[in-house]
């Protein structure tokens, strides 16, 4: 389970980078998880010098969660750029979820005005 959790964090790791830049709210959020992970500061660290594994997700709900963690953590630092777009429509569609659904999500929280990240639902 520890594995699969670090995998899922490793993955969000790699899609904040996407763009080039690790913003400060992006690295927040990330850190945030790893927390409620149970990962220390210098565990997740190293993280960022770790090679994305290629577990895939079995659960459709767990693939669910993890496409509105990504989804949010997009949106994290205010601004979305043209990499990070493309980025979750690929990773959507390797997680084989609904396109439309997937835009439906992703437009919603767009529209949001501000996220206010609560860990109670960002890890379950």
């Amino acid at each position: 389970m520890y594995e699969e959790k670090k995998s899922l964090l490793l993955e969000m790791i790699a899609f904040s980078t996407v763009d080039g830049h690790l913003n400060k709210k992006e690295y927040e959020f990330l850190f945030l998880i790893a927390n409620q992970l149970n990962i220390e500061k210098g565990g997740f660290n190293d993280l960022f010098h770790q090679e994305l594994p290629k577990l895939p997700i079995k659960n459709e709900f767990q693939r669910i969660q993890q496409f509105y963690r990504l989804a949010l953590l997009m949106h994290s630092d205010g601004v979305l750029h043209v990499k990070e777009a493309e980025a979750i429509k690929q990773t959507a569609m390797s997680m084989g979820l609904n396109p439309e659904a997937t835009k439906r999500v992703l437009k919603k929280i767009g529209k949001s005005a501000q996220c206010n990240y609560s860990s109670r639902f960002i890890i379950a």
